[in-house]
């Protein structure tokens, strides 16, 4: 009776999950994409051996996983397994599938879906070892076990430190850098915290002072990435007032950047090289690059080498790609034009001007000496990335798209992972 029970409990747990194989699927590379971004937050994967062009209809699908609910998380893939977040009937959960055919290994409660104009949740998790961070839309940040999902703590953004509701809700993706998780609560009092990763403990938290009159003040809806620029190692993040960075150590504000902002949602995670930072929003805004350098008491001051009006480039969102000199992305607000810019001129080399077959904002992933362009209307399409001239090297029409496809395509273990809504394709890539 006992047996009976058990096997009865699980294949409940798991009805609302299925496989369907199209090919036989084995891991033969297992994936490292911890996080958002992938392991440095720049969207580059470091596959090697892809296919240069697909064929028609695009590369073989291995299988498709359902049961990832509603939403527009990406995944994370570490450990042999694959992470996400999604809306079920009864809440918002964080789950865990197997990283060889996207069997459903946990589903973990952690806090109440959201209904509104876009339903689901929007980042992606952050694994850690033994452990994954998630941060849901309602702003509860959640600390499990990675190998079971069991709760370890949570905070609430919100009721612990009176962060604003965002109008689109919480999208941030957690960091985890060495002993600390940092998030953007986005209030006046606590601008970024810094929580022990093992305990939930406040480590240290930002107060942020004003600047600019641009922009509205909150999170907004980007994530923090690492600069040492100026010598000094800190976070760097575009908020709802502009491009800020904050010292690593303390908490400390180093600076602020606001011509950049807009007044509605400021999406795309700023590109960090050296002590460069590129940053970008939609909403006619446009881009900039700063440059940071050391001032006295151990702060960074940030100086702008250009600015780039909206109609010569902004991100809305999809994200942006750092590759040699040269930065890659969709232009337009909620148009995705392919582009080309070097970084340290602001010249476009290429593009801005054409449609390809996709349509709406693109969210961009590079691997291999190629661009993944994902589009709202659900085309994938392959480009060369070269500073040279735009050229395609292959597109296919991903299934099922109901709602917008935003969710950002990852490259990992010779695969390409591709969340739509409840469900995950998985393609092979390999040569």
């Amino acid at each position: 009776m006992r047996l009976r029970s058990v096997g009865a409990t699980l294949a409940l747990l798991f009805a609302t999950a299925a496989v369907t194989s199209t090919t036989q699927s084995t891991v033969s590379t297992p994936g490292h994409w911890p996080q958002w971004r992938g392991p440095n937050r720049d969207g580059i994967a470091a596959d090697t051996g892809l296919l240069q062009t697909w064929p028609e209809g695009g590369p073989s699908r291995l299988f498709t996983a359902t049961g990832m609910g509603g939403g527009f998380s990406s995944v994370a893939v570490a450990d042999g397994r694959i992470y996400t977040m999604g809306d079920r009937r009864d809440g918002q959960y964080a789950l865990a599938f197997n990283e060889a055919d996207g069997a459903p290994l946990w589903a973990t409660r952690v806090g109440e879906a959201h209904r509104d104009e876009y339903a689901g949740p929007r980042g992606t998790p952050t694994v850690d070892g033994d452990w994954v961070y998630v941060l849901g839309s309602g702003g509860i940040l959640v600390a499990m076990d990675s190998a079971t999902g069991r709760q370890r703590w949570s905070k609430s953004l919100l009721g612990d430190y009176g962060g604003p509701r965002p109008t689109w809700l919480f999208a941030e993706s957690p960091l985890v850098d060495g002993p600390h998780v940092v998030v953007s609560p986005g209030s006046r009092r606590a601008a970024m915290v810094a929580l022990d990763k093992a305990t939930g403990k406040e480590i240290w938290r930002t107060t942020r002072p004003a600047f600019g009159s641009g922009g509205v003040e909150g999170p907004d809806y980007s994530s923090m990435v690492i600069s040492n620029g100026g010598g000094v190692k800190q976070y760097v993040r575009l908020t709802g007032r502009g491009v800020i960075g904050v010292r690593a150590s303390d908490g400390a504000f180093l600076w602020g950047y606001n011509r950049v902002a807009n007044g509605t949602a400021n999406i795309p995670t700023p590109i960090v090289r050296d002590d460069l930072v590129f940053a970008s929003s939609g909403y006619q805004t446009g881009a900039a690059l700063l440059r940071l350098a050391e001032s006295p008491q151990g702060q960074v001051m940030a100086t702008e080498e250009y600015f780039l009006q909206g109609r010569t480039f902004q991100n809305h969102h999809g994200g942006m790609i750092l590759l040699g000199d040269h930065v890659y992305a969709g232009h337009g607000h909620r148009l995705g034009f392919p582009m080309c810019i070097e970084l340290a001129t602001g010249v476009v080399k290429w593009g801005g001007d054409f449609r390809n077959a996709g349509r709406g904002s693109a969210a961009i992933t590079a691997a291999d000496g190629h661009l993944y362009f994902r589009y709202e209307n659900g085309l994938m399409m392959l480009i060369e990335a070269t500073p040279e001239a735009y050229r395609e090297k292959g597109q296919f029409q991903i299934p099922g798209v109901r709602q917008p496809s935003w969710s950002h395509p990852v490259v990992t273990g010779g695969r390409l992972y591709l969340r739509e809504q409840d469900a995950l394709h998985v393609y092979d890539l390999r040569r």
